[in-house]
């Protein structure tokens, strides 16, 4: 054990002497490091966020995924037009059932009788909710995406580390097996 240590101090101090001998004799020996070091941000991800809150897909904007835009603004506006045709058909329920129980008659709804007035106000309410619920979702998920979206564009996608699942089969019992092969080059 001590004999391998020794060696193994010899080695090392007679590598580093070659390489400040060579350092004095004018050439400058200088490591470059290969890895471009990139610098995160925590507030990006915050950033974004605001952004999408204050008007929707300007998080995307900040974020550089332009695509993701119209997608927001589809959504949220397919349901935002949902909720009001709802809420202005249930007005016109209700009111023509309002003004049907005050005595007067109304054009537009006389071949509907009470119940028929009662299940199209119950309807349209429930469509009406139902999108103004779609509405905050599509809002929030607006939101959730451009925060997620900005925190993975920080997140180190190099190509010099590799993670390769495997399967193989074992010589002694013929069982197959799960593998995991990390490969990291300098």
């Amino acid at each position: 054990m001590n004999k391998i240590l020794l060696i193994g101090t010899l080695l090392f101090s007679i590598g580093n002497n070659m390489v400040l001998a060579q350092a004095k004799n004018g050439s400058d020996l200088v490591a470059k490091d290969t890895l471009k070091a990139t610098e995160i941000d925590p507030l990006t991800p915050a950033k974004a966020a605001f952004y999408s809150a204050v008007l929707p897909g300007l998080g995307q904007a900040y974020n550089k995924k332009y695509w993701k835009i119209p997608i927001v603004y589809g959504a949220i506006g397919t349901s935002l037009y949902f909720f009001l045709d709802s809420n202005k058909k249930y007005n016109q329920y209700r009111d023509a059932y309002k003004r049907r129980l005050e005595g007067y008659s109304d054009d537009n709804f006389d071949y509907l009788d009470d119940s028929r007035l009662i299940a199209g106000q119950k309807f349209y309410q429930r469509n009406r909710d139902l999108s103004a619920l779609f509405v905050v979702a599509f809002y929030a998920l607006n939101i959730i995406d451009a925060n997620v979206d900005a925190a993975l564009l920080q997140f180190n996608v190099d190509e010099n580390i590799s993670f390769k699942p495997s399967l193989y089969t074992n010589d002694v019992t013929l069982k197959t097996n799960v593998g995991l092969t990390i490969n990291y080059n300098f």
